[in-house]
């Protein structure tokens, strides 16, 4: 009984959390379909973890698309953008379904930036369609978000999806090529955190390894909860050289990272995009796989400067999704009106220059599958993931 009770308590509570942005609410498809005036102020939907475990991710990413927002409206004084938050409170799906009905209904919203997390995507991306909402995530890298493979069906509709960071294919061919190549490391330990994004990732790095010879790649996972990792740490053999963990929650791994030296065990702990958090997984040695920052960008510099000196890497993708966001409602908006279809067609047909994304590439969705991974809503080539290593301080340093 206590279960039936506390979905809906949890859903109010998100309801609460998104807000109306001044708005009043409608049925999706009429919110969808309703032509509204542009005016001065035009508003996007910003769906993020603002509080629990991944808050300090989400966090990353309001602030980064509020950078957008505060640039874009310096820059213009005849349009303003604003954002509506809504929190999702990342793993817990139920927070991100009920920001979606709230963001479907409020007719003002005209662009959405996010979900953060795959599985949130999964699992709202039918709702943002009924509202004629396309989303554009800054970090839900899963595979079959946007490309179907053998027995494994596409898991968004074509066309309601885009990311402004390339997916997990893309990411596990630069972990797995960097583990064999540069690191020349054989006996790896991978761990899922039981959540769909950790899951995809970690079934292709270990696909990928285990196809070479010599190598010995053994599978474990744990999750997102837990905070004593003494058991799974006991598990590790101790010959293991690399330990893989793609996980969401930076927090956790920084506490595993500290279990597991302190247990005595010195291999080399090797995160992905979910853990690109100077300032929070600061687990010296380690690698961490994520998109190419642009480091000498003038508007990266600025926001480092305004936040305390750090760059908080992990949110800027969202500030690029932002940007698609408020170009296509831009040109939407051209005639004084616009129609969340009108800003679905635009969104298709971005094309952003490399100087204005921030990410160390242009942005361009494909509309097609390409390659033996990418599908509609991915960015096109040269869009890819870096390597970072975590040297003393915390410093994140790309060494590919």
């Amino acid at each position: 009984m206590k279960k039936l009770v506390l979905l809906p308590l949890i859903a109010t509570l998100a309801v609460a959390a998104a807000g109306s942005g001044g708005a009043s609410t409608q049925s999706p498809a009429a919110a969808g379909s309703a032509l509204i005036k542009c005016g001065k102020t035009r508003t996007i939907g910003m769906a993020a973890p603002l509080t629990g475990d991944a808050a300090s991710l989400g966090l990353q990413q309001l602030r980064w698309a509020k950078f957008f927002v505060s640039r874009y409206n310096r820059a213009h004084k005849t349009k303003k953008f604003r954002l509506v938050q809504g929190d999702t409170q990342l793993p817990n799906t139920a927070q991100a379904l009920a920001v979606a009905h709230q963001f479907a209904s409020n007719s003002k919203i005209l662009g959405l930036v996010g979900p953060a997390g795959s599985q949130e995507v999964q699992d709202t991306v039918a709702v943002y369609k009924a509202g004629g909402l396309a989303a554009v995530t800054g970090s839900a890298t899963r595979v079959a978000l946007t490309r179907s493979k053998p027995g494994k069906p596409r898991e968004t509709p074509n066309g309601w999806f885009y990311r402004t960071v390339p997916n997990d294919d893309q990411q596990g061919a630069r972990v797995a090529n960097w583990i064999d190549k540069q690191l020349k490391k054989k006996r790896i330990y991978i761990i899922d955190d039981e959540e769909a994004y950790s899951q995809g990732l970690a079934d292709q790095v270990q696909a990928l390894l285990s196809a070479r010879s010599g190598f010995h790649v053994s599978r474990d996972h744990v999750s997102q909860s837990v905070s004593d990792f003494s058991s799974l740490i006991t598990r590790i053999p101790a010959n293991t050289q690399i330990v893989y963990i793609p996980w969401q929650l930076a927090p956790k791994a920084q506490l595993f990272f500290t279990q597991l030296r302190a247990n005595g065990k010195r291999a080399i702990v090797f995160g992905s995009d979910g853990l690109f958090a100077p300032g929070t997984f600061n687990a010296v040695g380690s690698y961490v796989s994520a998109f190419p920052i642009d480091f000498n960008s003038a508007a990266l510099k600025a926001y480092t400067k305004s936040h305390g000196g750090k760059a908080e890497a992990f949110g800027l993708p969202s500030y690029t999704a932002a940007l698609v966001n408020a170009t296509a409602i831009d040109k939407a908006c051209k005639d004084g009106k616009a129609s969340r279809a009108e800003v679905h067609k635009f969104i298709k047909k971005t094309n952003l220059a490399k100087t204005k994304t921030l990410l160390g590439f242009s942005v361009r969705f494909l509309s097609k599958n390409a390659g033996a991974s990418q599908g509609p809503g991915d960015m096109a080539a040269p869009a890819d993931f870096a390597i970072f290593h975590i040297e003393n301080g915390g410093k994140y340093v790309r060494v590919g």
